[in-house]
């Protein structure tokens, strides 16, 4: 939970994004972890209940988690998550769930069916009658943003939908026709402007580079509508130290998508991880050019679409890529000092490909400081690990008697042990894994 500040640049001319292109090397900080060495582990205290993507499991797929800190009960703190075409799921500091909402349903037949992908907070939004805190989400299914009041006084119901469907434009698409062809609504990051205290969500766009950032407007009904203020698009493909032109590999017709997006709540930055490309950082209100300030592993790496794996054939690495992030760069999320929340404190991204996570400085040019794993728990009963990571969630504050360190929530892309449907064959398991803060700053010294 949070309230953000978008630092106000002026404009920057659209041919400004054409140079960056160029790419130099990343920055690395002094106190580089010892990449021969194996990572420090931490294990979850608490898992939330398997979402099955499939008929019998309502093609829920855990996605990405938000966490909301109840500031008069911490204890009564909730985590919102997506679950895709199974909607949103709200759990308790136990992990257990306390309210299902489904997604939207098609709007005719043979159209989509909503898809919740992210969800971030906006804490105080302004309504007509006073303040509350809402979740935003983005539906890739509608390429649309809804938003959900949350509501302390319904403790088994506290999300309730204030979207204003006649105020709720496609994000992306320009009509139904579009948006079946799913190049819709993706990653989402939302903030309120500390000068103006209007609030936004910026979003991106499945299998395009696209960034749009949408004012979101509640009226006089209690319902909360949006417009788009600008777009803007992040470079698709890049020119080489050794001169030559590169662009990632994949299915033809598909561009390198952004789904990761984070706003530092202090100074207005916001970081937008491309998949297959590393991590960006620029103004939250897309006004300024954007900076690469870490690239994957496979960045520069040359690939040959294959139609009949349809997988990439990779060529030989020219060396050009990061260091500490293997693609697909997925979650991010800013972990704030408590201490000192404008000044230190890390950027965490989950490193999909080799199912590790990544720690940034947010003070020193976002130069790495080390890397985690979220391991298997040893006890009777304990939490499995996480695997390919889509989506992550952190706070320092005290979240009660379960978390009083504050809590990192983490998506599970395979939960363990399998589970077999009625055919014998292993069902698509996901779910999110609560870790304690506490003792993830014992088990790496942050």
């Amino acid at each position: 939970m949070r309230v953000i500040s978008s630092r106000r640049t002026p404009a920057v001319a659209a041919a400004a994004m054409v140079a960056l292109g160029v790419i130099a090397g990343p920055a690395h900080a002094r106190g580089d972890q010892d990449a021969s060495q194996p990572l420090p582990r931490v294990s979850a205290s608490v898992e939330t209940p398997s979402l099955f993507d499939d008929e019998a499991g309502g093609n829920a797929n855990a996605d990405d988690p938000a966490i909301w800190r109840n500031a008069k009960d911490p204890d009564r703190s909730l985590v919102i998550a997506t679950a895709k075409e199974g909607g949103l799921r709200v759990y308790d500091l136990d992990g257990r769930q306390v309210q299902s909402l489904p997604a939207p349903a098609p709007t005719a037949d043979g159209e989509m069916p909503g898809r919740f992908n992210n969800v971030d907070l906006i804490t105080g939004l302004r309504f007509p009658d006073g303040r509350h805190d809402v979740a935003v989400v983005s539906d890739r299914g509608r390429d649309q943003l809804r938003i959900y009041r949350i509501d302390p006084k319904r403790p088994t119901a506290p999300l309730v939908d204030v979207t204003d469907e006649s105020a709720a434009p496609l994000v992306f698409s320009t009509g139904q026709e579009e948006v079946n062809e799913q190049r819709t609504a993706y990653g989402l990051a939302a903030y309120t402007d500390r000068r103006s205290g209007r609030s936004y969500a910026v979003t991106s766009r499945r299998h395009a580079t696209a960034l749009a950032l949408a004012e979101l407007l509640p009226n006089a009904r209690g319902k909360v509508g949006y417009r788009t203020v600008r777009t803007t698009s992040l470079p698709s493909s890049f020119t080489l130290p050794n001169g030559k032109n590169w662009a990632p590999c994949g299915e033809p017709g598909e561009e390198p998508q952004v789904e990761g997006m984070v706003v530092d709540p202090d100074t207005g930055d916001l970081y937008a991880g491309q998949e297959d490309i590393g991590i960006w950082k620029l103004d939250a209100d897309l006004r300024s050019p954007a900076r690469l300030v870490e690239k994957v592993r496979s960045f520069g790496v040359p690939g040959t679409w294959n139609a009949e794996t349809e997988e990439c054939d990779a060529g030989a690495d020219p060396g050009f890529g990061g260091r500490h992030i293997s693609a697909d760069v997925e979650g991010l999320t800013i972990w704030r000092d408590p201490a000192q929340p404008g000044r230190r404190g890390y950027l965490l991204a989950s490193s999909q490909g080799d199912d590790t996570f990544a720690v940034f400085d947010r003070e020193h040019g976002n130069a790495y400081v080390r890397g985690f794993r979220v391991g298997d728990g040893t006890g009777p009963g304990s939490p499995d690990g996480s695997q390919e990571c889509d989506g992550a969630a952190v706070t320092t504050a005290p979240l009660g008697r379960k978390f009083p360190n504050g809590l990192l929530v983490v998506q599970d892309g395979h939960n363990t042990p399998a589970t077999t449907g009625p055919d014998g064959e292993a069902r698509t398991d996901t779910d999110f894994k609560f870790v304690d803060l506490g003792r993830l700053k014992r088990a790496t010294g942050l």
